[in-house]
């Protein structure tokens, strides 16, 4: 039995769009969907006798609100089996603890109460860097958020990482049935200086010619696994979170790996993945991969 879906719902115009985004998701994967509210009220009002009928207002929010997320999501696709739960705790551990028995967390850029500008939520950007499961921050314009370009991306970095980044893009390209485009970006050592253009012509192309190679190297049992997936290799020289998020504008999905210490504390997210959720014009997945 697959694990399921989970969201993070507080109500906001980001967590529905979050909700939205994950019903269909749920509905291509064949998932159930499970809403996750964390409310705090518990921890306060459960300690203190209480002798009143009246439910705590916070008590009434929470339900409200996942209960509303939920209808939400039915009424998008009545096909896909909903589930919701508020939980007391804070938001960012109620989520990295659901994330133990989840095929992957989504959650919405950014939160009710966030400070207005700002680029991406606190609660996201903790999860997306210390989850165990895969986290997907959906962000971007309508039609990146409704699948309307037909393109998966995945940023594709050194062949010893990034392995499981590369399954779960290939298994979103086959459910969508889109292509992928795998990008690997490169760039000329700092050192590397030669005056003469034909030269300097060679020397790019012995790095693209690397590139390409290892493109074909860490893609090579996905591409066997996943026949039926039309897949495009670029090999483009500049910064990596400066590539993935020029293409970006045009994607349905990026997919970018963050490598997982055991026993590390704190946040564990690169700098191309915290680019991306930042600034990203389409949602973006943070796969972990242990190192």
């Amino acid at each position: 039995m697959e694990l399921p879906l989970v969201v993070g719902v507080d109500g906001s115009d980001s967590s529905l769009e979050a909700v939205d985004w994950a019903v269909d998701e749920a509905a291509r994967l064949g998932l159930s969907l499970r809403l996750v509210h964390a409310s705090l009220w518990e921890r306060y009002e459960g300690g203190r006798p209480s002798f009143g009928t009246d439910r705590p207002a916070e008590e009434v929010m929470a339900q409200h609100i996942a209960a509303s997320c939920a209808e939400r999501a039915r009424l998008r696709d009545p096909e896909v089996k909903v589930s919701s739960d508020v939980l007391p705790d804070d938001a960012v551990t109620a989520l990295l603890h659901a994330a133990h028995e989840s095929f992957a967390l989504v959650a919405g850029s950014r939160g009710r109460g966030e400070i207005a500008g700002l680029l991406l939520g606190s609660v996201s950007l903790a999860v997306a860097a210390r989850a165990v499961c895969p986290v997907i921050v959906v962000r971007g314009g309508e039609p990146n958020r409704q699948g309307s370009f037909g393109r998966v991306v995945v940023g594709v970095g050194d062949s010893t990482e990034g392995t499981a980044a590369v399954r779960f893009a290939f298994r979103e390209a086959e459910t969508r049935g889109c292509v992928l485009h795998a990008v690997r970006a490169w760039r000329r050592p700092a050192h590397e200086h030669v005056d003469h253009p034909l030269v300097a012509d060679d020397a790019a192309g012995a790095h693209e010619e690397r590139a390409s190679a290892l493109l074909t190297d860490v893609l090579r049992d996905a591409v066997r696994n996943h026949p039926r997936v039309e897949v495009r290799r670029q090999a483009v020289e500049g910064p990596a979170h400066k590539v993935l998020l020029d293409v970006s504008s045009d994607a349905d999905l990026v997919v970018v790996g963050a490598r997982r210490r055991h026993g590390h504390v704190g946040l564990q997210l690169g700098r191309v993945a915290h680019a991306l959720l930042h600034h990203a014009e389409c949602p973006v997945a943070v796969v972990p991969q242990r190192a």
